[in-house]
């Protein structure tokens, strides 16, 4: 059918597309101007074509088969999770859950970690009126068996059939190492094969989670995240067998737990090459190919959400909802978009919800199987993911397996070394994170008793008594921008931004928009003019205006003679900047001129600098 649609048109060569491109280019250098070198050490090409697939192993195959890059099940149908915080209110996560449930829910989740002694009676009150063979069911946060012993207990009694009961419980040692430095393997693989042994009755209840998804929180990229999450996975086996479980029952009891970053196509190549990895790490164990189907839940990133704008946040996690689903994944969550700063309220909870009910029932993403297949972008994508992942999953395990990286703390320095990659694109808006260190409301304060909470960076995590390293540190990229902004927020005067607009209309206009969104990052008040007839007539608006900064907005030919005439006028009275980096930037710095702001800024620093000299603590 291909040929026949395109028989009229004749093939043209890689060689001729790359002659044309070259010429467009003007003499622009090819791998600057069209070639995305990822955080993952790739370099992405600006096309692909059907050549490119026949060197790829993972091409084509069967969903439901062996290693299942194309999904290990026939339909693309994925469950709708929500969790709810129990902190000791059963009643209420009760109410909350069955009207989640009654809005388009499937899987319920709920959060225990600030929940102690929980009692037969309290989980009972908590699944009052559940379908329990209806609704897959997930506790998180869970610190011993007798959360698994009292709800097995309430499913002999409630007479409904094993084998119809999907559950999981988050019993992770591995997530205590993370999180706090502390392991033992006795106490972890005595918890684990206890926990196995007590669900041998119910074949869909899984008792051992991998949370991957702590990578993410602190800064890993997506090779990190998924080698690092089969390093954890491949410990748990090999404790396990040394244990005596057979790895047939060990496998069928783990759930991953993976975050979706905002890289849309990589995510979804991440998804894919992970179903691979763990088919040929379980595979190894001596799995049956059967036996060897991952199981994912995903959960909307924490990493990328923001307190200001908040609403953006909403944008963030329904495009990587969309890279879950189109990914493969089992169930997911999509985070409300305040989850980081305040309890998500019904509004918050609806839309994450409802994002997921839009991509189901209104644009069907469950009816195609790996709709990504064939597609020349997203399966080279999950070549160079799978393979670099491989690499890194296989020098962990060389290196004594993932316990034993973490120990010496090579896990935690690489994933560090990553995140202050990650914070210097975001420190110079190489990486933008739409409306904090780009495009920001510029009138938007936030609640201060609500940002304390959640803008400030915490310290490094120090090594707690009688833990074997240190863990990993959580945080946000947009932490030091907000902490930024919140500062200025804080303070008694707001400092003034004026713009001095004058000369030619285009570069003034556009330096002075350039201008006012590099200060309102820091939640100055920037006040923009459309052009004055003169420098000297903006400058004298800018003194009767009290500004604190005033930024000299033209084009670079008039800036040699007219800015130090600015700053002749303003004196010691605001800070003179220059947008953009002139030609005559040396001769301007030799006449006491050294402010100037351009793309080439380390937004962060710079703002942070003007904080400190205008006396903004």
């Amino acid at each position: 059918m291909a040929e026949k649609l395109f028989k009229e048109f004749p093939p043209v060569t890689t060689q001729a597309w790359e002659e044309v491109i070259v010429k467009d280019l003007k003499g622009a250098d090819y791998q600057k101007k069209l070639v995305w070198k990822t955080l993952e050490g790739f370099s992405v090409q600006p096309y692909y074509r059907a050549e490119n697939l026949k060197d790829l192993k993972l091409v084509g195959g069967t969903a439901g088969v062996f290693p299942f890059v194309r999904g290990t099940k026939d339909s693309n149908a994925w469950l709708i999770r929500q969790d709810y915080l129990v902190k000791q209110n059963f009643k209420k996560a009760n109410a909350l859950a069955l009207d989640g449930m009654m809005k388009g829910v499937t899987s319920v989740g709920f959060n225990l970690s600030q929940t102690e002694n929980i009692t037969k009676a309290d989980l009972k009150t908590l699944l009052k009126d559940f379908a329990l063979n209806a609704v897959e069911i997930n506790f998180k946060g869970c610190k011993d068996l007798s959360l698994l012993k009292n709800f097995i207990a309430i499913l002999n009694e409630s007479g409904v059939k094993p084998n119809s009961v999907k559950a999981s419980f988050d019993y992770d040692p591995l997530k205590e190492l993370n999180s706090t430095g502390l392991y033992n393997a006795k106490d972890a693989a005595k918890l684990l094969t206890k926990a196995i042994e007590l669900v041998k009755d119910f074949a869909n209840i899984r008792v051992i989670g991998v949370y991957a998804y702590a990578f993410n929180d602190a800064g890993s990229n997506i090779c990190q995240e998924l080698a690092y999450g089969m390093n954890m996975g491949s410990e748990y086996l090999n404790l396990l067998k040394e244990a005596g479980v057979n790895v047939n029952e060990a496998v069928k009891r783990i759930k991953f737990t993976f975050a979706i970053s905002g890289v849309y196509f990589m995510e979804i190549a991440k998804f894919r090459a992970a179903r691979v990895l763990w088919a040929n790490i379980a595979k190894a164990y001596g799995a049956k190919e059967s036996n060897c189907k991952i199981n994912v839940h995903a959960v909307t990133s924490t990493w990328n959400q923001t307190v200001y704008d908040p609403y953006v946040n909403m944008l963030r996690s329904t495009t990587e909802a969309m890279s879950g689903a189109i990914g493969g994944i089992d169930s997911m969550e999509v985070l409300p978009f305040d989850y980081t700063f305040r309890a998500p309220g019904e509004f918050s909870n609806r839309i994450a919800r409802n994002v997921q009910s839009l991509l189901l029932d209104e644009s069907h993403f469950d009816q195609v199987v790996d709709p990504g297949a064939g597609s020349y972008y997203i399966e080279e994508l999950t070549d160079a993911v799978s393979k670099a992942s491989w690499d890194l999953f296989n020098e962990v395990e060389k290196a004594g397996g993932y316990v034993e990286c973490f120990k010496k703390e090579t896990i935690q320095q690489a994933i560090k070394a990553t995140s202050e990659k990650r914070d210097f694109n975001i420190a110079t808006r190489r990486d933008t994170l739409l409306g904090t260190n780009q495009f920001p409301n510029f009138t938007e304060v936030v609640e201060k008793d609500v940002t304390k909470k959640v803008v400030t960076r915490k310290a490094a995590p120090k090594k707690v008594k009688g833990a074997i390293a240190h863990p990993l540190e959580v945080y946000r990229g947009a932490q030091a921008f907000e902490a930024l902004r919140f500062k200025t927020d804080k303070s008694p005067k707001r400092p003034k931004a004026f713009m001095v607009t004058y000369g030619n209309l285009a570069m003034c206009r556009a330096r002075a928009q350039f201008a006012c969104n590099f200060f309102a990052v820091a939640g100055f008040e920037v006040i923009d003019n459309n052009r004055f007839e003169s420098p000297e007539q903006g400058a004298k608006a800018a003194l009767k205006a009290k500004a604190d900064i005033v930024v000299a907005c033209s084009s670079d030919d008039e800036y040699a003679n007219e800015v130090p005439q600015i700053a002749k006028i303003i004196g010691k009275k605001a800070i003179v900047v220059v947008a953009g980096e002139p030609a005559c930037k040396d001769d301007l710095i030799a006449k006491g001129i050294d402010h100037f702001i351009s793309v080439k800024s380390n937004v962060l620093q710079t703002l942070t600098d003007y904080q400190t000299k205008l006396g903004i603590k």
